[in-house]
C-alpha cells in the first residue's frame, strides 16, 4: 500500500510513517516547514518529505491519504485555502482516513494493545513501560511521542515473543482529537487490553469547554477494555474517579495512593514498591519527582498484566534512560567560579511545569546543592497557554525558580500582569534574542537553566550555550 501522510513531521504522525515504512508499505508525506529531528529520522527510512500542502500532490495517486490532525478546512486571509492539498482530496473523492484510524486498523489490529493515558507523563510513562517489557524479553512494539533514550528511536513494530498470545504493542494515548473530521480522542481507537489512567486534569482548553468533557473521552476509553483487560488508575485524582464511577468493565489496579494495590516508598530517586502492603521491588535510578516516582508504579502495574514480576519490573527502570527532552541536559558551560548548566524539558502545562522546576530542586537538595539557583526559561507555546486559559497558576507553577524568564511573542494577553506575584523573580522577553541577553546576563555559577516548552524554542538551548561560552 502506498500511503501519503499529511503533516508528517509531528511526533504521533511521524511515529506511524515509520511503522508504515518497517510494515512494508510505501510512505511518502508533507509538512510545513519540514524540520528535524523527526525529518532526519524520516528521510533515513527512506520516506520522501515534500514542503508544503500544494495540491499537485494530489497527483502522487496514494491508495489512501492519511489525515494529520493539523490539517484542517482553515482559510488564509485573502480567502485561499491553508491546506489546498486537502480541498483538493475532497473535491476528487479520493480515499482518505485519520492517523488514529489507520494505525488501529494497520498497525494495531490482533495485537495486545498497552495504552497509556494522561494529562501529564505520557510519554515517560510509555518509555518506561516499554522498556520494561523489552527487558523481560517480550518484544514490544511501541509508538511513543517522543524518544526514548534506551531505544533511540520513537516507534517499532517488533513480533509476537514466545509464550505470548498475542504480539505487545505499547502506545502513548494522547487525547487530543483525531482529525479535522473525526473529532474524538485519538486513544478511542487503539482498544487497548491494558489501559493506564495516569492522571487527569484541564487541558487543551481549544478543544475541550471544560474538565466534564475530558472525563467524558476518558470513560470513552474505559469503554473499550475488554472483561479480560485491566485499567491501570492513579488513585490520587479525583477526576479519575469520577471517570470510573461512570462504569467499569474490567480489571482495576489502583496506584500511588495510601490502600492502593502498587505504592512507593520513600524518595523519587530510591523507593521501595509494594504491592498490596508487600515489598515487591525497589527503583533506584537518576530521575527525580514525585511524577515519576508514580510514572514507574503506573508502569510496573502495566507490565504485570501481560507477566512481568514487579521485581523484574524495578529492576529494569534502574536501566530506565528517560526520554530526550525531559530534564536532557543540553550542555554545561565553564564561568567563573563554576559552571552553568542548561536543560532541555518538554513541560508547558503549569502543573507540569511546577513538576518540573520542584523535581530539580529537590533533586539539588538531594545532592546537597540546595544553594544552587534554577532559572525557568519558558514560553506559553501550547493552544491552551497560547488562549491563556490558565495564566492565573504561572506564578504558583514558577514558585520554586529563582528566576523565571518568560518568552512573550505571540501572546495576546497580559503576561506581565500574570506573573506580577512573582515581582523581580519574574522577566518578560519579546524575543528568542531577549531572552538569550537577559539569561546570559543574570547566569553565574552553579546556576541551572531550565528551558520549558513544547516546541524548538527557536533552538534557545544552543544559543545560550553559545552566549555563555563566549562570556
Amino acid at each position: 500500500m502506498h500511503i501519503h501522510i499529511l503533516g508528517i513531521c509531528g511526533t504521533f504522525m511521524g511515529g506511524l510513517a515509520a511503522l508504515a515504512r518497517e510494515a512494508g508499505h510505501r510512505v511518502t508525506g508533507c509538512d510545513a516547514g519540514v524540520y528535524p529531528p523527526m525529518s532526519d529520522q524520516l528521510r533515513a527510512l527512506g520516506i520522501e518529505l515534500i514542503e508544503g500542502y500544494g495540491a499537485d500532490q494530489l497527483a502522487l495517486r496514494p491508495d489512501m491519504f492519511v489525515i494529520g490532525n493539523v490539517v484542517s478546512r482553515a482559510r488564509l486571509p485573502d480567502g485561499s485555502p491553508k491546506y489546498p492539498l486537502m480541498e483538493a482530496i475532497l473535491d476528487a473523492g479520493a480515499p482518505y482516513t485519520s492517523g488514529p484510524q489507520w494505525l488501529a486498523e494497520h498497525v494495531l489490529a490482533g495485537r495486545h494493545v498497552l495504552a497509556v493515558a494522561g494529562t501529564h507523563g505520557k510519554t515517560t510513562t510509555t518509555s518506561m513501560l516499554a522498556w520494561i517489557l523489552e527487558s523481560a524479553g517480550l518484544s514490544p512494539g511501541f509508538l511513543v511521542g517522543g524518544v526514548p533514550l534506551n531505544f533511540g528511536i520513537s516507534a517499532r513494530l517488533q513480533g509476537q515473543a514466545p509464550g505470548q498470545p498475542r504480539p505487545l504493542f505499547v502506545i502513548e494515548a494522547d487525547e487530543y482529537d483525531t482529525a479535522f473530521f473525526d473529532k474524538r480522542s485519538k486513544f478511542v481507537h487503539y482498544r487497548p487490553r491494558t489501559a493506564v489512567l495516569n492522571n487527569l486534569e484541564f487541558d487543551h482548553a481549544d478543544i475541550f469547554d471544560d474538565l466534564a468533557a475530558i472525563e467524558r473521552q476518558f470513560h470513552h476509553l474505559v469503554r473499550t477494555v475488554p472483561p479480560s483487560g485491566r485499567v491501570i488508575v492513579n488513585d490520587l485524582e479525583e477526576s479519575l474517579t469520577r471517570v470510573l464511577a461512570q462504569g467499569c468493565w474490567s480489571e482495576r489496579r489502583g496506584f500511588g495512593g495510601a490502600i492502593s494495590d502498587f505504592m512507593a516508598l520513600g524518595e523519587a530517586s530510591d523507593f521501595e514498591v509494594q504491592q498490596r502492603g508487600r515489598p515487591v521491588g525497589r527503583v533506584r535510578w537518576s530521575l527525580s519527582g514525585q511524577h515519576n516516582q508514580l510514572n514507574a508504579l503506573a508502569a510496573i502495574a502495566a507490565a504485570e498484566h501481560v507477566g512481568v514480576d514487579p521485581a523484574t519490573a524495578c529492576a529494569a527502570l534502574a536501566q530506565f534512560q528517560n526520554v530526550r527532552r525531559r530534564m536532557e541536559v543540553r550542555g554545561r558551560v565553564a564561568v567563573a567560579g563554576g559552571e552553568v548548566t542548561v536543560y532541555d524539558d518538554f513541560a508547558h502545562h503549569p502543573t507540569a511545569i511546577r513538576t518540573t522546576v520542584d523535581g530539580l530542586r529537590r533533586q539539588l537538595d538531594a545532592a546537597g546543592q540546595a544553594g544552587q539557583r534554577i532559572l525557568a526559561v519558558f514560553e506559553p507555546r501550547s493552544n491552551t497557554m497560547k488562549l491563556g486559559t490558565m495564566k492565573s497558576q504561572l506564578p504558583w507553577a514558577l514558585e520554586h525558580a529563582d528566576l523565571s524568564v518568560c518568552h512573550t511573542g505571540g501572546l495576546d494577553w497580559d503576561a506581565a500582569a500574570a506573573l506580577s506575584p512573582l515581582g523581580a523573580r519574574a522577566q518578560l522577553a519579546g524575543s528568542i534574542d531577549e531572552v538569550v541577553q537577559q539569561v546570559s546576563q543574570a547566569a553565574r555559577a552553579g546556576d541551572h537553566v531550565l528551558c520549558m516548552s513544547n516546541g524548538g524554542f527557536g533552538g534557545v538551548h544552543g544559543r545560550l550555550l553559545e552566549s555563555l561560552q563566549k562570556r
